[in-house]
């Protein structure tokens, strides 16, 4: 199973060469392969970030100019600590202070309402101590959304889920189970948009859905390019949710601007995604945690180093480097209370990624040359998870051609009218 894993990451790297289109029909130069960048056809004169209007997150618009959704009604509120408006205070207190709409419901997804539970922890139904709100868990339950007794006490769910940009996240499954709830309870759904952290970049196959599960709902890439409103919208035409959805979009987002270009204040969305970086190579590493290896979860550098106490790091890193032209650094390592369970306070052998280009790189593709490195190098000593890669990568291994980069395409022309971002 091993080498079969390993063959497959050679196969998919291998598919990978073909050349995907823009967003505009043209090709893609070969620099981009296999990336889909969605750009907006603007002034070459681009203004400064200085010179730009201020971008302003959902939760500042909708206060602004849209309160009238949540005007006079008992609001149910998904939320955690990395929903902050942009001066940095937190939704829920923008709701608990507001004249004008009655918070009555605090819903927890993974991590928490503070976001600080460990990965996969169940976090139990509680009470706000500040305020006295409930807090009903959604992460763990058999439901994963709202009752159809909560709803019942609600006149309008609003969700504030700060995205990963990356389709394992399992914000974006809660938002699409929430839906349902409310369209099967008759009420409005109010989406909070945010900008997507990690930009525009299309990149990785595409879901199949007969390895949908609670890391992967969607049939999107596993590096989509679209924000959390423009997945609820996907979903609410694509799976037939049909929810009564209403997406408050970003103010002054070019959506290929990472969230560093905007102004915006960065909370880590989970306890292991400590800043963009992180978050840029997310989307491959967590392929790894299918796999005996730690992701440097519990560490500084989380989903930016890869290691065990058996791996070979020095041919690891030379291999990638005189193969690919992937820089890797052999570096040690030690997860202390890692969440995963992998190597806790257990110095590891590892490898470390460059800092990651934003204009060229690719996180998926050099994870799955990493992972057949590793596989060709250490044949005996890793051990692969095949269903939960197959989870993860959104595809399983197959004989013959894969033809995901079609997959994208395809992809890219289907989400159109679903995006609100140029």
């Amino acid at each position: 199973m091993v080498m079969g894993v390993a063959c497959f990451a050679l196969a998919l790297l291998g598919a990978s060469r073909g050349v995907a289109p823009r967003e505009d029909g043209r090709r893609a130069s070969a620099a981009s392969r296999p990336t889909v960048r969605v750009r907006s056809r603007v002034s070459a004169q681009r203004p400064s970030v200085a010179q730009r209007p201020a971008v302003l997150p959902g939760i500042d618009v909708l206060f602004a100019d849209s309160a009238r959704l949540v005007a006079g009604r008992r609001v149910g509120l998904i939320a955690n600590a990395a929903a902050v408006d942009r001066a940095g205070i937190p939704t829920i207190d923008r709701f608990v202070l507001s004249s004008s709409a009655r918070l009555v419901a605090l819903f927890a997804a993974e991590h928490g309402i503070r976001g600080t539970a460990a990965p996969g922890a169940v976090v139990g139904d509680t009470v706000d101590a500040a305020t006295g709100i409930p807090i009903y868990s959604l992460y763990g339950s058999r439901r994963g959304a709202p009752s159809p007794e909560q709803m019942r006490d609600l006149d309008v769910l609003v969700i504030d889920l700060p995205d990963a940009g990356t389709r394992t996240w399992t914000y974006v499954t809660t938002t699409v189970l929430s839906m349902r709830a409310a369209r099967a309870a008759g009420k409005p759904v109010v989406i909070l948009d945010r900008p997507n952290p990690i930009g525009c970049a299309v990149q990785g196959p595409v879901l199949d859905t007969a390895y949908a599960s609670s890391i992967g709902v969607l049939p999107v890439p596993l590096r989509h390019g679209m924000t959390l409103g423009e997945l609820a919208r996907f979903a609410n035409g694509r799976l037939g949710v049909r929810a009564d959805l209403h997406v408050i979009p970003v103010k002054g987002w070019r959506r290929c601007d990472w969230l560093d270009a905007t102004g915006l204040p960065f909370v880590r969305p989970s306890p292991n995604l400590p800043d963009l970086e992180a978050l840029a190579w997310y989307p491959g590493t967590v392929l790894f945690e299918a796999t005996n290896l730690s992701v440097a979860r519990g560490t500084d550098l989380p989903f930016q180093e890869v290691g065990a106490p058996w791996l070979d790091a020095r041919r690891v890193a030379r291999l990638m480097g005189e193969r690919y032209g992937v820089p890797m650094t052999a570096v040690t390592f030690t997860p202390h209370q890692p969440g995963d369970g992998k190597f806790g306070d257990t110095v590891l052998a590892g490898v470390r990624f460059a800092a990651f280009d934003r204009g060229r790189g690719d996180a998926i593709r050099d994870a799955l040359r990493l992972l057949g490195v590793i596989g060709e190098v250490h044949p005996s000593e890793l051990r692969v998870d095949s269903l939960g890669v197959a989870r993860r990568l959104g595809v399983r291994a197959r004989m013959g051609k894969n033809t995901w980069p079609a997959e994208v395409n395809a992809f890219v022309r289907h989400r159109r009218p679903y995006l609100l971002y140029r």
